[in-house]
């Protein structure tokens, strides 16, 4: 179950920072109150998480599905590049995640 909550706790990273970068500066209410409230119960799961799971694993998997999904989003709501290379190094870190959940058993 700390996996799932983990990976919850990923997915709004991924909200919170697409709802900052639309918040302008935090001058557009809505988006800043969605970014801060995703931030908040994105810290709060992955606080929950680490109680299961260890410290290092846990921050490097919530950190790599943000960081994976928040380009991806990037790439496709905001028209960032998607380059050959980009696409790469982003399966590189997907490759990294998988491994530390298959090594952590």
């Amino acid at each position: 179950m700390a996996w799932v909550i983990l990976v919850v706790a990923g997915l709004l990273e991924i909200v919170w920072a697409i709802a900052l970068k639309q918040s302008d500066g935090f001058a557009r209410l809505w988006p800043s109150v969605i970014g801060v409230a995703a931030a908040l119960l994105s810290f709060v799961l992955l606080t929950v998480a680490l109680r299961h799971l260890p410290a290092g694993t846990g921050y490097a998997v919530w950190v790599g599905v943000g960081a994976v999904g928040v380009a991806v989003a990037g790439m496709i709501l905001l028209g960032e590049c998607a380059s050959v290379g980009r696409m790469v190094f982003l399966a590189v870190i997907v490759t990294g995640i998988v491994g530390l959940r298959l090594v952590d058993g």
